[in-house]
């Protein structure tokens, strides 16, 4: 009895050491440990608040990502997307419209889009990945016509967006806290969650158990489409004015984010609280490399080794369970 117990105290030990989160949570412990040993600025809490108002539109991103990757799908026209939103919104506003108006208007852009990708890669049964690159580019055409290629000024209409609640915390990285339990419950708590887990693990056994493939593709796309049109206007408050190109990439971040928490391309796994952990990791990764003086170009060569290392891992993972 003794050592059937033994044997499943470790079990349970193994299951948490290759658990995910616990090694990126104790990478991040360690990182910033470091980091704050090296640099004492980068452990005091007005740098840990702009970490997570950095991360605020990443980690929205990764949201959708994730709930999308999970179901066996993916979304290579966010970073455009939330461009298209951001500028629907900055134009409405700038026409003199009041600022909440110009806000729904941006969301509701990027969810139709959302709503467009859901329609095609359900119904034409085409990969997501290829048919959403094309998307991408229908977006980043939409926003070069509104926009005429030009920036477009904010003029600081959008600036509650930054006020600070609480006295430290601003609406922005509330705002992300918020879509990322709502996250949580929807893919954990609730019978949609369960059916997009299970059309990412085996979508030719969900079809056969009855569940109706195309709706939760639809529905999915639709879901991340308002996440990122939700995200789009927060990129827009916080850059204070927006481009057709300044979202380009962000949609490999996300992904990026995604895999580092666990999320794999093959569908089926991964957990909402470990690519929020991914989107934190890379956010705190981005800021030490600042705080520490690393010039631009390094961080781009050590950000392509992030996106390496992330795909080994996440592959790595797979081979062995």
């Amino acid at each position: 009895m003794s050592n059937q117990k033994n044997k499943m105290s470790k079990q349970k030990v193994l299951t948490i050491v290759k658990d995910q989160r616990i090694i990126l949570l104790l990478v991040i412990i360690v990182l910033m440990t470091i980091v704050g040993i090296i640099n004492p600025k980068f452990l005091k809490l007005g740098n840990i608040t702009a970490i997570l108002q950095q991360i605020s539109v990443l980690g929205i991103l990764t949201m959708a990502m994730a709930m999308l990757l999970i179901g066996g799908g993916i979304d290579l026209s966010m970073g455009y997307n939330m461009t298209l939103g951001g500028i629907v919104s900055g134009s409405i506003i700038m026409s003199g419209a009041p600022p909440i108006l110009g806000v729904l208007a941006g969301i509701a852009a990027s969810t139709v889009c959302g709503l467009a990708n859901g329609i095609i890669v359900a119904k034409s049964k085409a990969m997501p990945l290829v048919v959403t690159i094309g998307t991408g580019q229908i977006f980043f055409g939409i926003s070069l016509l509104i926009s005429g290629g030009a920036f477009i000024n904010f003029q600081h209409r959008l600036n509650f967006l930054r006020e600070r609640i609480f006295g430290f915390l601003p609406l922005m990285v509330i705002v992300m806290i918020v879509i990322v339990l709502l996250m949580f419950v929807l893919l954990n708590k609730t019978k949609f969650g369960r059916r997009i887990v299970a059309i990412g693990g085996n979508e030719q056994n969900a079809f056969l158990s009855g569940i109706k493939v195309d709706s939760y593709k639809v529905i999915s796309y639709t879901i991340a489409g308002f996440i990122v049109g939700i995200a789009g206007v927060i990129f827009a408050a916080r850059l204070n004015a927006i481009t057709a190109l300044a979202g380009s990439g962000y949609e490999t971040d996300a992904m990026v984010a995604a895999v580092i928490g666990g999320v794999t391309f093959e569908g089926g796994r991964g957990t909402v609280s470990g690519a929020f952990l991914g989107a934190l990791l890379t956010g705190i990764i981005s800021n030490a490399l600042d705080i520490l003086g690393v010039d631009a170009y390094t961080k781009i060569v050590i950000s392509g080794a992030i996106i390496v290392s992330a795909v080994v891992v996440s592959s790595t993972g797979r081979r062995r369970t």
